[in-house]
């Protein structure tokens, strides 16, 4: 009963390639899907206008937009959960401060607006799926 269990495939082949699984290939890149630039406040995830420099709170929930978590330095797992060498440690990183090196974070979203692709589009590629 012992010696069944060790005849699975792949287990303790020696190297010729039986067993192995190749990575899946890459989807095709989509034509119709897009990126954006886009900046969210980090207490309810609306989106701020990139150049909210002269923002001061979040137009949706008044949350302060000069605050660590909003900033693209902040990192959980750096020191003083910052990447850019801070001299004190900030206790609140939801409330406002003035750190110098403060810069709002901008991250690339992809663009899924319902003008980008047509329900027919999707229908037909649903159908598609079932086809033999």
């Amino acid at each position: 009963m012992a010696d069944r269990r060790y005849r699975q495939p792949g287990y303790g082949s020696t190297g010729s390639g039986q067993g192995r699984r190749e990575p899946p290939p890459a989807p095709p890149p989509s034509g119709t899907l897009k990126n954006r630039s886009v900046s969210r406040c980090a207490a309810c995830g609306a989106v701020l206008p990139i150049t909210a420099g002269s923002l001061t709170q979040c137009p949706n929930c008044r949350a302060d937009l000069h605050a660590c978590r909003n900033c693209a330095h902040f990192e959980t797992e750096q020191r003083f959960e910052c990447t850019q060498p801070v001299p004190e440690r900030i206790a609140d990183k939801s409330a406002r401060n003035e750190c110098t090196r403060f810069s709002l974070r901008v991250t690339v979203e992809r663009d899924t607006s319902s003008g980008s692709i047509r329900p027919e589009d999707a229908r037909r590629g649903f159908g598609n799926l079932f086809k033999k």
